[in-house]
């Protein structure tokens, strides 16, 4: 399938009944999810492959990459409110996902193992180091890891997977980020973000 036609059909995806700030519940745009997964498509990791979509929200990820022809694919979240909506989103897009509830920024234990990890974490506007759990929970479960991060994050992530991983491919993109809290001061605001491939090495430093 094509992007322009993995794009189209998640634009019908609905999105957060009640986004959290402080979780910074973004919707991932159309255009964002479509270019993203089928860049990790592009590199064999999606297509075929075991997905595990960390933060799903309303699982516009997870529901790509079934479309894109994932073997199988699970999306997880701690928001049961956001993974109701995400089973109406696969179930109207005909998607086969899996959507498990467990809180990534807690506890490993409950991220089943993947080929694949997907995710879109928390930049950490809201909580400092937000993300760096969704790291470490996507680096216990795959080998392979696709992020979508702030952009330049590449020194931080150098330096935080020291002895776990290595980033092996960085893709520049734009982040449309429509108004959705009350600190917003605009309609749409553009960020720029990276698409990060992790890689695990299975070193130890430490």
């Amino acid at each position: 399938m094509r992007i322009r036609q993995i794009e189209m059909l998640l634009e019908g995806c609905a999105g957060f009944p009640d986004p959290d700030a402080r979780s910074e519940q973004y919707a991932t745009p159309a255009v964002v999810a479509a270019r993203f997964l089928h860049e990790a498509d592009r590199q064999g990791d999606i297509r075929g492959m075991r997905v595990v979509d960390l933060g799903c929200g309303t699982g516009i990820l997870a529901c790509g990459a079934a479309l894109l022809g994932a073997g199988e694919v699970i999306g997880i979240d701690w928001d049961a409110k956001a993974l109701a909506v995400a089973r109406k989103n696969a179930a109207a897009l005909e998607c086969d996902v899996t959507f498990l509830e467990a809180d990534v920024s807690a506890s490993c234990a409950d991220i089943p193992p993947a080929d694949t990890v997907i995710m879109n974490p928390p930049f950490g506007a809201q909580r400092a180091h937000a993300d760096r759990p969704f790291i470490d929970a996507g680096l216990v479960s795959a080998d392979v890891v696709w992020g979508i991060f702030n952009s330049g994050s590449r020194s931080f992530l150098d330096a935080y997977i020291r002895g776990r991983a290595v980033v092996d491919t960085v893709i520049h993109a734009t982040f449309p980020i429509h108004r959705t809290f009350a600190h917003h001061t605009r309609d749409i605001m553009a960020i720029p973000v990276d698409f990060i491939r992790l890689v695990r090495t299975g070193e130890d430093e430490s």
